[in-house]
């Protein structure tokens, strides 16, 4: 699973980088994006403007937002034959925008936490991740606009650390996703990134508490014999 983000990229350097259209929005670089928290995302190709979705999906028949706190991530494998995904699917896919993500790898001795890693592409350039999104509307009248992030198989580089990882989008290809296209090209799209092109290193424990979202995060760890310094 993508349980875990970055974006520290801030609004002028992302609209540069992706070249996407100048934005009054202005945010705090993020190295801890969790759950439940607001992810810059994109859902047209015609305006490119950056909207703040909830990250945990809500379908529209939902009686409450609890069930956003499971549905954080997507499946490609299943995708189009989930009820709670596969309208969003079909009519509403977006690209969330970000420039690392983290994953676990799990101790092979009990009682021993797993470690992180963080993963990035070359030059640590920013990208976007495929997602889906849904509005909610709540008894009191007003919306909940959310996301689910897009995993598939894990490549070479994800694989000796976990068997799943986020659909990626560089930002030569990540309009593609936005456009109106047959499920079999939009099923072609949902491939693991090259690992060749990407970079991964462990880091520290500061990432495993979302209430830590400072620089630290992404600070690399190296290994001593059985010691992280």
């Amino acid at each position: 699973m993508c349980g875990r983000f970055t974006l520290s990229y801030k609004s002028k350097e992302l609209q540069l980088e992706l070249g996407l259209p100048e934005t009054q929005l202005d945010w705090q670089p993020r190295y801890n994006i969790a759950p439940t928290q607001p992810i810059a995302s994109i859902l047209s190709n015609e305006t490119k403007k950056i909207e703040f979705l909830r990250w945990g999906l809500v379908p529209g028949w939902a009686k409450d937002i609890e069930i956003g706190n499971r549905l954080i991530n997507a499946r490609s494998e299943t995708i189009m034959e989930k009820p709670s995904f596969r309208n969003a699917f079909a009519r509403r896919r977006c690209l969330i925008l970000a420039d690392g993500f983290y994953e676990w790898k799990k101790a092979k001795m009990k009682g021993t936490p797993s470690q992180p890693y963080y993963f990035h592409l070359e030059e640590r350039k920013p990208f976007a991740l495929a997602g889906i999104w849904e509005i909610w509307h709540a008894p009191d009248g007003s919306e909940l606009w959310s996301t689910a992030i897009i995993t598939c198989e894990a490549n070479d580089i994800l694989k000796p650390i976990h068997d799943r990882m986020p659909v990626i989008f560089d930002k030569n290809q990540m309009f593609n996703w936005l456009e109106d296209r047959s499920q079999k090209e939009l099923v072609e799209m949902m491939r693991p990134y090259s690992a060749e092109k990407m970079k991964s290193y462990m880091v520290g424990k500061a990432v495993n508490s979302p209430f830590n979202d400072t620089p630290e995060c992404i600070e690399e760890k190296k290994q001593t014999g059985f010691l992280f310094t």
